[in-house]
């Protein structure tokens, strides 16, 4: 028995051919894709990494035809290699906890496709369902909670947006007497330039972050970060904003264009996570096992 191609499984993207006046499905591609070079596809297609719906490898000059569904695999040439190691904390039917080192992304996203969390850990686990149930950024260490399965993937991916999971961070940076901790900021954070720099502006506050500090060393602190809402670099930006960026951030206060240093990562850990399982009910909590060095 013929087992069906499973996109999923296979990690390849899928796209739904649309109108237009086409002669071959490359045509097509080439201007649907146009990031994408014509050379870049037609190797693709010699390589076999452009299949039909039922997972057959097509030929370039194969006629256009609105609505043809084909499978594809995202490539980066040249990727490469980050060398940082994830570490597996906890796995059962439902739910899979990694501890993510810095400089990995979660996802694919950009220059990075097989360098991420989530790809490391479908090859690790041999799950081709994962599905990461919140994202931290790639400066960011620490805990990253995935849905191991389809079926209960729901009930979990509502502890966010309901706020029925309790996030707590570590951060150091630099000592900051003038505030009395522990303390509420709160602020509206938009995009900014370049696009993926987040800043605050006036208006009805669209982010909160609860701070205290845990430990004082010298001119730098150990901070204790707990995030009411889930805004892109939030906590980054918020740490910023009181006075006190956090150690080795190359994007806040100010964006540095520099290479990523191994040696010197942002001082951002996200340390421990809690919550209450909803199909058990019973309380459930991951704790790093990353550490900041001051």
């Amino acid at each position: 028995m013929t087992t069906p191609f499973d996109p999923a499984r296979q990690q390849a993207s899928t796209v739904c051919l649309p109108p237009g006046n086409w002669a071959t499905v490359l045509d097509c591609l080439c201007d649907h894709f146009k990031a994408i070079d014509r050379a870049q596809w037609l190797d693709r297609f010699a390589r076999g990494r452009v299949l039909d719906a039922e997972g057959r490898a097509v030929a370039a000059e194969l006629p256009y035809k609105r609505g043809m569904r084909l499978h594809y695999f995202r490539e980066v040439p040249n990727e490469r290699p980050i060398p940082v190691q994830e570490e597996v904390l906890h796995v059962d039917e439902h739910l899979v906890v990694a501890d993510k080192p810095h400089f990995l992304p979660v996802t694919p996203s950009g220059e990075y496709v097989e360098q991420t969390l989530l790809r490391r850990l479908i090859r690790r686990l041999g799950n081709p369902h994962l599905v990461p149930l919140h994202r931290i950024d790639r400066h960011t260490a620490g805990l990253v909670l995935f849905s191991a399965n389809p079926q209960s993937r729901s009930a979990y991916q509502r502890l966010f947006p309901e706020r029925r999971i309790d996030k707590r961070y570590q951060a150091i940076a630099a000592a900051m007497p003038q505030h009395d901790f522990p303390l509420v900021h709160k602020s509206r954070l938009v995009h900014g330039e370049p696009f993926f720099r987040m800043h605050e502006i006036e208006g009805e506050a669209n982010s909160e972050t609860w701070a205290e500090v845990l430990e004082k060393h010298g001119d730098l602190w150990r901070y204790g970060l707990s995030p009411v809402t889930g805004k892109t670099h939030q906590l980054r930006v918020h740490m910023a904003a009181l006075g006190a960026g956090i150690s080795n951030d190359p994007f806040y206060p100010q964006l540095l264009k520099e290479e990523d240093d191994y040696q010197q990562p942002l001082k951002l850990l996200a340390q421990s996570l809690r919550f209450e399982d909803p199909l058990s009910g019973e309380e459930r909590y991951f704790e790093s096992r990353l550490r900041l060095d001051w």
